[in-house]
């Protein structure tokens, strides 16, 4: 046996513990139509229904608008886990969605880059 073995396997971070899946009662597609681009923002008004802790942390980002990737960033979760949890905000009342305000294509590669770019910043 070497000495690697004999270590207990511990996780510093605990917010990898829980699966995404777990996240989202095990559901993988919104029920509204998301995309990367896609803004919310929270409605001000009180949810409908009990809302999980996952759900009121991402209602709290979206405070002002922001894009779904932004939330999804700040969450430190996969895409498809903010979709789930923004689409069930938006069922409950509390976030409101629109397309982005701009004409620019969201295929562009240099609007990708920049979203990244910011993306990234604000995360450091």
């Amino acid at each position: 046996m070497s000495a690697d073995e004999d270590e207990p396997l511990v996780d510093d971070d605990p917010e990898r513990l829980i699966r995404p899946y777990t996240l989202t009662g095990g559901r993988t597609h919104p029920k509204h139509e998301l995309n990367l681009v896609s803004m919310v923002r929270a409605t001000l008004r009180t949810p409908r229904g009990h809302l999980d802790p996952e759900h009121s942390q991402t209602l709290r980002l979206c405070r002002e608008a922001v894009s779904v990737a932004e939330v999804a960033a700040k969450l430190k979760q996969p895409l498809q886990v903010a979709k789930v949890l923004l689409s069930d905000l938006i069922d409950a009342g509390a976030v409101t969605t629109r397309a982005p305000a701009t004409s620019a294509d969201p295929a562009d590669r240099e609007l990708l880059e920049a979203l990244l770019d910011g993306l990234q910043q604000q995360l450091r």
